[in-house]
């Protein structure tokens, strides 16, 4: 990676960096901070750019208000596609999978923080995350097939089963029925129940955690985890030996011993 020099503006949600975390709040509460076409291309542009970015470590995505996302914005996005030719349709669909695919590549693990209903696409982006914080009444609600759509949206089909297992999935995504906090917690879609005044405080102890640590290490293990799901063994230990012995000769791993050796924790610095 390297840094950039000038980081880009957003003014379709809220971005903050400090101290090595990025902080996304996407911004529409009165929508439930519903998505439009200029959120969907400016969240795809934003985790394609931290590819770049030597100065973030973790990055947390929350929402503003009593939600976190209730997906696709009806009127400004369902109702336009209605009249849409299919070539704009699938320029639209590959955008919104843009999102995700950009998600699981950045080397930034991103934790989001579930404040209230996760929706549709919104529910997808919480899936896409690394790490989930939930409050009690957080839900997932996986609702594509209720719009006449199908269940597999933006990486969903993909995900989700190897989140939960493929028998809970094909229920999730078939029957759109909503998953609650708890039941997140049960199946492996959630990291963590916080209380709502905690949320934000839990997810960003997590992120300064993470960015404070050895982040070459964290990203690689994110990619390991992301790469392996499609190969088989002997081609995921192969994966695992080039990557391994990459981060054998970087400073943290150097300062890990020189640590070990002095006693002391070690100062990582993130090289």
């Amino acid at each position: 990676m390297s840094s950039i020099a000038t980081p880009r503006q957003w003014t379709n949600f809220r971005v903050v960096v400090r101290r090595g975390v990025m902080a996304i709040a996407l911004d529409r509460p009165d929508r439930l901070n519903a998505l439009t076409f200029d959120v969907y291309a400016d969240l795809r542009d934003l985790f394609a750019d931290l590819r770049e970015r030597e100065d973030v470590g973790a990055v947390t995505l929350t929402g503003s208000g009593r939600g976190f996302c209730s997906g696709g914005d009806v009127d400004e996005i369902i109702r336009p596609l209605l009249d849409a030719d299919a070539q704009r349709r699938l320029e639209f669909t590959r955008m919104t999978g843009a999102v995700i695919e950009n998600m699981r590549r950045c080397p930034q693990p991103v934790i989001a923080a579930v404040n209230g209903v996760a929706a549709g696409a919104g529910a997808v982006l919480a899936l896409a995350a690394d790490f989930r914080l939930l409050v009690p009444t957080a839900t997932f609600r996986f609702l594509f097939t209720q719009v006449g759509l199908s269940g597999g949206d933006m990486g969903a089909a993909y995900l989700l089963p190897r989140v939960v297992g493929l028998a809970r999935a094909t229920e999730i995504l078939m029957l759109g029925d909503p998953v609650g906090a708890q039941r997140a917690l049960e199946i492996g879609l959630a990291n963590g129940i916080v209380d709502a005044s905690a949320l934000q405080d839990e997810a960003a102890a997590l992120a300064d955690r993470i960015a404070s640590g050895p982040r070459r290490a964290y990203a690689a293990t994110k990619q390991m985890l992301t790469d392996e799901q499609d190969m088989d063994l002997a081609r995921a230990i192969e994966h695992e030996a080039l990557a391994q012995a990459q981060l054998m000769d970087t400073d943290d791993h150097r300062e890990f011993h020189a640590a070990f050796s002095e006693r002391r924790p070690p100062r990582w610095s993130g090289r």
